[in-house]
């Protein structure tokens, strides 16, 4: 029989998809053992600490194992996919078994050491420093090992083969079968997985499952502990624990690189931040004269285009203030070109790609970089590549209606401006009180890198051409 170290079978490696990445965790498998793919075909959907990617396999063949279900973290370089190739695609037909053939369960074997290959249960263990999830204990006989194997493959799919017609509780010496997610909440209720009878598919304990054994019994009354239930706490113990009260939420992919970029910036880089006032109604004036522009249809024109555009002015006006800090060299590095990060909030975190060479846009170019710059982020299509290489950033904390705040700088950016929401306001304008559109504008800078009067001088050029937007021509 054909095995996984044979040469017929290619093993797909995790790959560094952006610069230094150590790891990825895998969000979807687009294919399934016995699959035929070919050259270029994207096989599975991975986030990294950057964005997320689509992972395409670099050759033809027949899908022998999956070797990480979803969810799982995997490092750099780990195999995560296993394909037959040649006479090994032939071979593939029957991953499941050949799979379980090379788990010491099936013998009676010992676990393996941590030195050295591991066995495989279907797709299952590697190394033991690729991925955080406990490997599973295979069954005590070629059959049983044959229906965990089973088990274990329809959690990785989402679903499985028909549920059993008359589930049981698993026997004794069987490890139950469950979710990390639902033995955790079986601990937290003091229920013994054990004695649990499953429901899901294959004997796999569900959540349903869980809460029915903790459930009083028809007759019974409410609160009272049923027999797979442990012991009742001690007096110690508080009486009306509820695991409903908190809800932990792994942090890893983007926004685990975030934490660690805003913790290292707020601690490495000395902040300085300031702050002005502004009256910005001739801005929205004539924001809502270039959405009839027909040379900006189809493009995305609001304040934030402006303010872009303000800041590289103010940035071609103190060009000091665009720089980074080399640490190793005790240098200060100006940059003769840049690339504007726009913050972005998404639904994996907040992420900040950046518009490359942004000084040499011109406006109607400006606008079509940001469009496409937010509808990729909201999509989650962002490469990693579009959120390296930033030297100044913009945040638009005014879209959650507040008036402004204290940013910290992305990591190895000099400066990054916050705009506040934009209201109207009681504002002297031409010597009387008037309702004018005002907003708030906040610039946090390295102090390393940049001084205060250096810091005021761009933060008063931002404020200046947005008050007077004309500035736009007469400054270029």
């Amino acid at each position: 029989m054909t095995t996984m170290t044979d040469s017929s079978v290619r093993e797909f490696k995790m790959p560094d998809v952006g610069e230094g990445l150590t790891e990825a965790e895998i969000l979807k498998w687009y294919v399934e053992p016995g699959d035929t793919v070919t050259d270029g075909q994207v096989v599975c959907e991975v986030e990294t600490a950057k964005a997320a990617v689509e992972l395409p396999i670099p050759y033809d063949g027949v899908v022998r194992a999956l070797h990480f279900p979803e969810g799982s973290t995997v490092d750099v370089g780990t195999s995560i996919i296993a394909v037959g190739v040649g006479d090994g695609a032939a071979a593939a037909a029957e991953p499941v078994q050949e799979a379980v053939a090379d788990t010491p369960a099936t013998t009676g074997a010992e676990e393996p050491k941590p030195e050295g290959r591991q066995p495989v249960l279907v797709g299952y263990g590697v190394s033991t420093s690729s991925t955080r999830r406990r490997p599973r204990k295979g069954a005590k006989d070629p059959a049983a090992a044959q229906d965990a194997s089973a088990a274990i493959q329809a959690e990785m799919n989402g679903h499985g083969p028909s549920a059993p017609a008359a589930p049981a509780a698993p026997s004794a010496g069987d490890r139950p079968l469950a979710k990390p997610p639902v033995r955790k909440l079986a601990k937290d209720l003091g229920v013994d997985l054990a004695t649990v009878v499953p429901s899901g598919p294959d004997g796999v304990i569900t959540r349903e499952d869980v809460h029915a054994a903790v459930a009083p019994a028809p007759g019974e009354a409410p609160g009272a502990a049923p027999a797979a239930v442990a012991p009742a706490p001690s007096p110690a113990a508080p009486a009306s624990y509820d695991t409903a009260r908190e809800t932990r939420v792994p942090v890893k992919g983007v926004r685990r690189a975030t934490a660690a970029a805003m913790v290292g910036s707020a601690f490495t880089a000395p902040h300085v931040t300031e702050f002005v006032t502004v009256d910005v109604t001739r801005t929205m004036k004539l924001v809502e004269e270039l959405k009839q522009d027909k040379e900006y249809t189809g493009l995305r024109v609001n304040p934030l285009l402006l303010i872009s555009k303000a800041l590289l002015v103010a940035i071609r006006r103190n060009p000091e203030v665009n720089a980074s800090w080399d640490e190793a060299a005790q240098e200060i590095v100006v940059k003769h070109y840049v690339n504007l990060g726009i913050a972005a909030a998404t639904p994996r975190g907040l992420i900040v790609p950046n518009i490359k060479d942004a000084q040499a846009q011109t406006l109607p170019q400006l606008a079509g970089s940001l469009g496409e710059l937010v509808s990729t982020a909201r999509e989650g299509r962002t490469s990693p590549a579009a959120m390296q290489g930033g030297t100044v950033t913009i945040t638009n904390v005014g879209v959650f209606g507040v008036d402004t705040g204290t940013p910290i700088l992305n990591p190895g950016e000099s400066a990054i401006l916050a705009v506040g929401a934009i209201k109207l306001q009681p504002w002297v304008h031409k010597g009387k009180v008037k309702p004018r559109q005002v907003t708030t504008l906040a610039l946090s800078f390295d102090h390393r890198l940049v001084d205060g009067e250096l810091g005021s001088k761009v933060l008063a050029d931002v404020a200046a051409v947005l008050e007077q937007p004309k500035r736009l021509i007469s400054w270029a």
